[in-house]
């Protein structure tokens, strides 16, 4: 590129100065000549941002009072940004040095991808892809979400199988690069969601303005993953399914929400019953408390949900990823069936 865009790389982290003392340093060495990185720190009374400070001069630090969690402490941070670009990366995330170059490319040659992300690996088992958000992520029709190379617990090692370009419908918040005339359009992170899905419901709201997501094979980064909340902590299960249910709410039309809504009663209810049946009580009370809260937060949408009749972007995969995976044995990706994806994300 004749002169590369300036990229703001935005990075939240509270109490987690082991972290960024792991991750960090990578994140510094980006070879990249229009960088700008910025700490948002949560309210760290680990001594995270005194470190940062002594050993990362070039990087600015935000300081939040207190912990604003990941929507609100993002979205107070990119105000401070200068990029073009903004890309929110996990503080538990380390890079290769040429990671930026390619998702920088692919933004630059097509003005309609309002997101991108790179390929996610594990940490420690670089051949496998991350849980959180592996070759892109996709929405069944129920609001349940999956990625290319992660179904649920079964998490395929890495071979190329998902390096084809195309559209996805999601890009992981891990590692997202978002295009900041986009963000101007559609707003940022919606702050009632806290934290866990919320980075699904901005690239809804991206694809419903216009934009396209994609995948970026080129760049690979490493996960660590499970630090902002453990895989089988309540209030983890909590947030995905209060978080999935105002997702549908806000972005289906009333029509097809009162299509979809009686069927995901009944696959939570399924959910709920898995939970008590292998003694996580805390899990199946977390459920109930997800439909309470997501019914009572419902008036916060009125005015945001679109339409019936109008032009609409529904969830690319017709069919039920939780019944794939758990009824019919469908345990990858590409065992799913490809009639039951819609354009533009025809399983490719």
């Amino acid at each position: 590129m004749p002169s590369a865009p300036v990229v703001s790389v935005i990075i939240v982290s509270w109490n987690a100065r082991h972290l960024l003392e792991q991750c960090l340093p990578s994140v510094v060495a980006t070879n990249y000549p229009a960088l700008e990185i910025i700490l948002a720190d949560n309210g760290s009374t680990d001594g995270s941002a005194e470190w940062v400070a002594s050993a990362f001069p070039s990087v600015r630090i935000v300081r939040h009072p207190e912990n604003w969690a990941f929507c609100r402490g993002n979205n107070a941070a990119i105000p401070h940004a200068h990029g073009q670009y903004i890309v929110l990366l996990n503080n538990d995330v380390e890079v290769p040095p040429d990671w930026l170059w390619p998702l920088v490319r692919r933004m630059e040659t097509d003005p309609t991808i309002g997101a991108v992300q790179p390929k996610l690996r594990q940490y420690h088992r670089r051949t496998h892809f991350e849980y959180a958000g592996a070759a892109g992520g996709f929405l069944d029709r129920f609001g349940y979400p999956f990625t290319r190379g992660r179904l649920f617990d079964t998490v395929e090692p890495d071979e190329g199988q998902y390096d084809d370009p195309g559209p996805i419908f999601w890009a992981t918040g891990a590692a997202i690069m978002l295009r900041r005339e986009a963000l101007s359009r559609v707003g940022l992170l919606d702050e009632h969601f806290v934290l866990h899905m919320e980075e699904i419901d901005l690239c809804w709201r991206l694809q419903r303005a216009g934009y396209r997501i994609e995948l970026v094979p080129e760049s690979v980064v490493y996960h660590l993953g499970g630090s902002s909340l453990p895989p089988h902590d309540p209030r983890k299960t909590y947030y995905n399914f209060r978080n999935s249910l105002l997702l549908l709410y806000k972005n289906l039309p009333p029509a097809e929400w009162r299509r979809t809504f009686p069927a995901r009663i009944l696959l939570d209810a399924l959910a709920l019953m898995r939970f008590v049946l292998l003694g996580r009580w805390r899990d199946a009370a977390a459920v109930m408390r997800a439909y309470r809260d997501a019914h009572r937060m419902r008036h916060l949408y009125e005015a945001q949900r679109p339409l019936d009749g109008a032009p609409v972007v529904l969830p690319p995969y017709r069919g039920s990823v939780a019944l794939d995976y758990f009824l019919r044995r469908r345990r990858r990706f590409h065992e799913l069936p490809a009639h039951r994806f819609l354009k533009p994300w025809k399983k490719r």
